[in-house]
C-alpha cells in the first residue's frame, strides 16, 4: 500500500467561479501535509478554470463521472478525453449517487472505467452497500459482486484506486464501526491481490460521512490509504483538518 495517503474532495453540483479561492486555500495549505496526495473533483464547468488556477501546485485535479464512449451523439454527456483535455488526472465512477440515483450498473461503471484508461486518468470506482443489504446480511455479497463487475480486467496493467462507501451511514445517523470498516477493507484487499496481483499499489479511500472530527481515526485503521470526502471538503476550514489526519 502507498505510504502516503490520498485525500480527495468531491465537490458534487456545488461550486461556480467565485469558489476557485477556496480551491486555491486548499492548494497553498496542502503544502504543510506532504503525507497527503490531494485531489479535488469540482463539476466539470470548474475543471478548466481550476486547472489554470491551481497550474504550478501539487494539486491533483479530476472528474466527477464520464461516459463510457470516447466521443459522439451522446448530448449533455462528458467523455473521459474531455476531461483529460480540461485538466483531470483522475476520474471518480460508479459513485453511490450515479449508481442509485442514475441506475447505473456495474457493467456501465466498468465500460467507463475502460473509457477513463484510453484517456490516460486513473479511475476511484466507488463500491458500497445500502442498509437493506446490511440488515440482510449480504454486504459481502454485494462487494464482492461490484469488485468483479465493476473493476475491467485492464486495470491490472493501470494505476486506479478503490473507495469503500457504506451508503447506509450517509445522512442516516447511523455510523460505521472501525469493525464494519476493517471487515470490508480486508475483503478488498483479498479481491484486488486476488485479480491483480499482491503488487497492487493503488489507495483503498474511505468515504462515509468523512468529517474533520472522525478522520484521524479512519485514516489510522489498518488498510486504509485515503478518503474521499463529500460537503466537507467545500471549504479549506473544514477540508484541511481531514488532510492533516494523513499527518
Amino acid at each position: 500500500m502507498p505510504q502516503t495517503h490520498l485525500i480527495a474532495g468531491n465537490w458534487k453540483m456545488n461550486g461556480l467561479k467565485s469558489a476557485l479561492p477556496v480551491a486555491q486555500a486548499i492548494a497553498a495549505r496542502s503544502r504543510n501535509h506532504p503525507n497527503a496526495r490531494v485531489a479535488l473533483f469540482p463539476p466539470a464547468t470548474l475543471l478548466p478554470l481550476m486547472a489554470e488556477a491551481l497550474a504550478g501546485s501539487a494539486i491533483i485535479l479530476g472528474g466527477q463521472d464520464c461516459h463510457h464512449a470516447d466521443s459522439g451523439a451522446y448530448t449533455g454527456d462528458v467523455s473521459a478525453a474531455m476531461l483529460k483535455d480540461a485538466g483531470a488526472q483522475m476520474v471518480i465512477l460508479g459513485h453511490s449517487e450515479r449508481r442509485h440515483g442514475h441506475l447505473e450498473p456495474c457493467a456501465l461503471v466498468a465500460r467507463k472505467a475502460q473509457a477513463a484508461l484510453r484517456a490516460g486518468l486513473e479511475p476511484i470506482i466507488c463500491i458500497g452497500e445500502t442498509l437493506d443489504q446490511r440488515q440482510s446480511g449480504l454486504t459481502r455479497q454485494v462487494l464482492e459482486r461490484q469488485l468483479t463487475d465493476s473493476l475491467p480486467d485492464e486495470l491490472g496493467r493501470a494505476a486506479f484506486h478503490v473507495s469503500y462507501e457504506p451508503v447506509w451511514a450517509i445522512g442516516t445517523g447511523l455510523a460505521a464501526t472501525d469493525a464494519q470498516i476493517e471487515e470490508a477493507f480486508a475483503l478488498i484487499r483479498a479481491h484486488l491481490h486476488r485479480r491483480f496481483g499482491p503488487d497492487f499499489v493503488g489507495h483503498l479511500l474511505y468515504g462515509g460521512s468523512v468529517k474533520p472530527h472522525n478522520a484521524r481515526q479512519i485514516l489510522a485503521l489498518p488498510g486504509i490509504s485515503g478518503a474521499l470526502v463529500g460537503g466537507a471538503s467545500l471549504t479549506a476550514e473544514d477540508f484541511m483538518p481531514i488532510v492533516a489526519g494523513a499527518d
